[in-house]
């Protein structure tokens, strides 16, 4: 899985892990991250996610990142906002009021950037990665993010081999070895969602299960 990949689903439409809705689990469980109101919270892999307004909603300085250039148009286009414009290290930065989405890279987007991150917020990031890749993008973009950053973090699990990924289950025993050296990790809720979930059940996937957890860099 390359850039051109997502590129590719974008270009297709193949944007089945768009939701049109925010994220119910996101409602319920961010105000167990207790982050200030004007804290700064990062969106990997955002899309066009109705969750970034949301969190801006609460206060909350809203920094997304997306490597579709499609994606982040929509994004904007739908809500009837037309944001600034500018390029920098990161990439191109689409600024309009408590949210800036960069368009490009979430690999190269820099150290000092990361580094003042109060909050991350991953749903469709880690589990969109492949398990080569999910090692790389903690140990190199979380591994940016400063000590006492917060996350709430939701994977899907189910039977690998019933389906080919994008999204990948990524089960608990996983999040452990991924993230135990330098964050404290603490499991929500884990929800049976096969039942909701047409799509998982054409593909023949008997068990389909989404759990969150809150991240505590140390």
């Amino acid at each position: 899985m390359d850039a051109e990949f997502w590129l590719q689903r974008w270009h297709e439409g193949q944007i089945g892990f768009h939701r049109g809705e925010v994220m119910p689990l996101l409602e319920q469980y961010w105000p167990t991250l207790d982050v200030a109101a004007g804290g700064r919270v990062f969106v990997p892999l955002a899309g066009k996610t109705l969750d970034m307004h949301w969190l801006a909603a609460q206060g909350l300085q809203v920094l997304g990142c997306e490597l579709a250039p499609l994606a982040v148009d929509a994004f904007f286009a739908e809500a009837g906002i037309e944001p600034e414009t500018g390029r920098d290290a990161d990439g191109v930065h689409h600024r309009a009021g408590a949210i800036d989405l960069v368009q490009g890279d979430v690999f190269a987007l820099t150290a000092g950037t990361l580094a003042t991150m109060d909050a991350v917020y991953d749903r469709a990031a880690l589990i969109a990665l492949p398990p080569a890749m999910r090692r790389r993008y903690v140990d190199e973009v979380y591994g940016r993010l400063p000590q006492g950053c917060r996350g709430l973090l939701i994977t899907l699990e189910y039977p690998q081999a019933e389906k080919a990924g994008p999204p990948f289950p990524v089960p608990e025993d996983e999040v452990q070895a991924l993230f135990s050296p330098r964050w404290d990790i603490e499991r929500l809720v884990r929800r049976d969602i096969l039942a909701g979930e047409p799509r998982f059940i054409a593909e023949g996937v008997t068990a389909l299960s989404t759990a969150v957890y809150r991240l505590t860099r140390r």
